[in-house]
């Protein structure tokens, strides 16, 4: 066979790979098999200071109602364009709820939680709980939950959603339900009935059923803070507890099996001390942070931001992240970390901080 022939009989091969819906290997394994992470998702920066705003004026002209549900908007990354996602597996948004309004029941296969920066006086009702939300607690809604908010108070609040809506929807695992038009309970109670049971640390009640997630609902920030707290006085006392020098770090898990909280989501609160500064780390999988209190200096990448209370960020995968602070700085975290556990993808480089 002459070369032309070659070409030609080549030619015709691809041709019919093409014809068939065939793909060789030899001519993808370059972008299916990396040599490390190339992920699609960009580091992002989100402003509470620009959030916050359009957030109030969606209030004034959104109504909450069956259709769009909630009024929430989705942080959208700018290297996945076409979608609202966060990273390719982290949905994130800020959902405002006006004076007296309230969000209809619905429940849905994707996992949720909320977290609060700042305010006070809504409920969210999951299965008929009614769950009060306050600042610096993290409130979980576990899949097919049905869930509902209610705001009792003549001021609007805002905070942040979390999901795994792109998880789901690349596994094509997506169900949803609407709740009934009314709500189950305008109850206001300050402890819920699910904190009764479940908030009592290092007890577990021996006739509550196994949940795949969480049973408690509410993690509350008095804890968080307490613990945060002890973590760096012990440090100062020569005793261990921090994971590394200024850094203090506690993880919201199962009461029951010290999981994760939630089966696809891993939930952190973050402390730095002033003048404290992380190692570079690296980790496959993606994250989403916000700075909850202080302010500092966060390099995601090739990028460097200045981020303060509020503030959002995204960590693509195996994307270097530092971060320093010279006056303190709280950053809640939450991440796709379970997943890549669950299926034995995890990795974590290290890179000591400089001296």
């Amino acid at each position: 066979m002459t070369i032309t022939d070659e070409r030609a009989a080549l030619k015709r091969l691809y041709a019919d790979f093409e014809a068939a819906h065939l793909t060789p290997l030899w001519t993808q394994r370059e972008g299916l098999m990396t040599q490390v992470p190339r992920p699609d998702a960009v580091p992002a920066l989100w402003r509470w200071s620009v959030l916050h705003p359009l957030a109030e004026r969606s209030g004034e002209l959104v109504p909450v109602g069956r259709g769009g549900e909630r009024r929430a908007i989705a942080l959208a990354n700018p290297g996945l364009p076409g979608t609202a996602y966060a990273t390719p597996t982290l949905w994130a948004a800020i959902q405002y709820l006006g004076p007296g309004e309230e969000a209809p029941a619905h429940r849905h296969t994707q996992t949720a939680f909320r977290f609060v920066v700042d305010g006070e006086g809504v409920w969210t009702n999951v299965e008929g709980d009614p769950v009060a939300m306050r600042r610096g607690d993290l409130l979980l809604t576990p899949g097919m939950h049905f869930h509902e908010h209610h705001n009792t108070t003549d001021r609007p609040m805002a905070w942040i959603d979390g999901l795994d809506i792109p998880l789901v929807r690349q596994l094509d695992a997506g169900f949803f339900e609407f709740g009934p038009d009314q709500l189950a309970t305008r109850a206001t109670p300050a402890v819920s009935r699910n904190e009764r049971l479940w908030g009592h640390p290092g007890l577990r009640p021996v006739g509550a059923p196994a949940t795949p997630s969480s049973p408690l609902m509410a993690y509350r920030w008095e804890h968080t803070d307490a613990a945060l707290t002890a973590q760096l006085e012990l440090e100062d006392e020569g005793h261990p507890g921090v994971v590394e020098p200024g850094h203090a770090v506690v993880r919201f898990t199962d009461p029951a099996t010290a999981r994760d909280a939630l089966s696809t989501i891993r939930t952190e609160m973050h402390r730095l001390r002033p003048g404290a500064r992380t190692a570079t780390i690296r980790v496959v999988g993606s994250a989403v942070w916000q700075v909850f209190d202080g302010s500092g200096t966060v390099s995601v990448g090739d990028e460097r931001y200045e981020v303060t209370k509020g503030d959002l960020f995204a960590v693509p995968s195996w994307a270097p992240l530092t971060i320093a602070t010279d006056s303190g700085l709280d950053a809640f975290r939450f991440s796709d970390d379970p997943v890549y556990d669950a299926i034995g993808l995890s990795r974590t480089h290290r890179e000591e901080p400089s001296a």
